[in-house]
């Protein structure tokens, strides 16, 4: 599944495939790549709210804007990407 996502002057492009929960941001760890545990529970909302975490592996590619920009984009493009 695909989905693009944007906020601010983010933009987030998303792909999620069946598997065990991984979560690469730009070739990077999602821990890595996101300090803060307040956003990596905004990336993860809509996976909660649909009660599919651990489900996909979601592999991101991510430019532009702040950490906080990039983690609404994120959630934006996996919102779009579970639609499908």
């Amino acid at each position: 599944y695909y989905g693009t996502g944007r906020r601010k002057s983010s933009v987030a492009r998303v792909r999620l495939v069946p598997g065990e929960g991984r979560v690469i941001i730009n070739g990077r760890d999602f821990e890595d790549y996101i300090p803060f545990a307040a956003l990596r529970e905004v990336v993860k909302q809509p996976l909660v709210a649909t009660e599919t975490l651990g489900s996909y592996d979601i592999l991101v590619n991510v430019n532009g804007g702040g950490y906080t920009g990039q983690a609404g984009a994120i959630r934006h493009g996996i919102s779009r990407a579970l639609l499908q």
